[in-house]
């Protein structure tokens, strides 16, 4: 073969290799670096006693922001946030639970809507852009149909004030006996019809009855926050469904690659927060950080 007719067939050949991918690899599909920024939920700050001790505790673990807890001191958050450079990314409605919004009584409700406005005007007011919502809960006493109804039309009445401040409402997947499929929760979600409604999708808790890289592919865009969150199933079934969190980062039954390949299949590329027993000594929060930079690296 002379050179003319060796260029000849390597340009034909490279031609071909551009035109059709190698069998069973798509370089379309591969992802570039994660842009995740790591947070921990406020509950999960064990170390210090005033806002500004845990915010100062958190940065020093490594953190890059904070989920706060609304109906906080807003002055005393907004300069902790200043002072150690942590963005509070988003608020838990630290209300939701007590005031639930599927409760057989009215006031109770109004409460409930009242105290998820003020979830909302918190994060407008430290520049976080979504509030966490348990919806409501099912139980002897709540018909799972009336907690549909009900959550739904008190939510409804909270979705003006979200959309006059650009905080999106996330509901949060959690052991209350309601929205028990992907399916379900896509659909009570886009009852709404507004983008100020969303999900806020716990890794962890999912495992219970479900698997989370099936959750967020079918809820895919949806999605407005992440949990990280490990459980263990083996613990689960030897010593009680609440006994599988307790199990570190990375070594329970959550399929970490699998999860952030399908965040990285639906576009998602914001916040993951830490909500994990652990953080009690500034090693233990430290400890969970890196942990969760290690998922996010998987």
């Amino acid at each position: 073969m002379n050179r003319r007719q060796f260029t000849r067939k390597t340009a034909m050949a490279s031609a071909f290799l551009s035109a059709v991918p190698f069998s069973g690899f798509n370089f379309s599909t591969v992802p570039a670096k994660r842009n995740l920024k790591i947070g921990i939920m406020w509950g999960s700050i064990g170390v210090g006693k005033t806002i500004a001790e845990k915010f100062q505790a958190a940065k020093a673990a490594g953190y890059d922001g904070v989920e706060a807890d609304s109906h906080l001191d807003r002055n005393e958050v907004i300069g902790a946030s200043k002072a150690t450079g942590l963005k509070v990314h988003s608020v838990c409605d630290s209300k939701h639970w007590r005031l639930l919004l599927s409760s057989p009584d009215p006031a109770v409700r109004e409460e409930g809507v009242a105290a998820l406005i003020v979830a909302l005007e918190d994060a407008k007011a430290y520049g976080a852009d979504a509030v966490l919502l348990v919806p409501g809960r099912v139980n002897d006493s709540v018909g799972y149909d009336e907690c549909w109804n009900r959550s739904t039309e008190e939510i409804k009445k909270a979705v003006p004030v979200a959309e006059k401040l650009n905080v999106k409402i996330a509901i949060e997947n959690v052991w209350n006996n309601f929205l028990l499929s992907p399916l379900e929760a896509a659909r009570f979600i886009d009852q709404f019809n507004s983008p100020f409604v969303g999900a806020y999708f716990d890794c962890g808790n999912i495992l219970a009855y479900g698997w989370p890289e099936q959750w967020i592919r079918i809820l895919g865009k949806r999605i407005a926050k992440i949990h990280i969150k490990e459980y263990s199933r083996k613990i689960a079934d030897s010593q009680g469904r609440s006994a599988g969190f307790n199990v570190k980062l990375r070594e329970g039954d959550v399929n970490w690659p699998a999860v952030m390949a399908a965040l990285d299949n639906c576009g998602y590329n914001g916040w993951v927060s830490v909500e994990m027993p652990g953080g009690d000594t500034p090693e233990g929060l430290k400890d969970l950080c890196d942990r969760t930079r290690l998922i996010i690296e998987t």
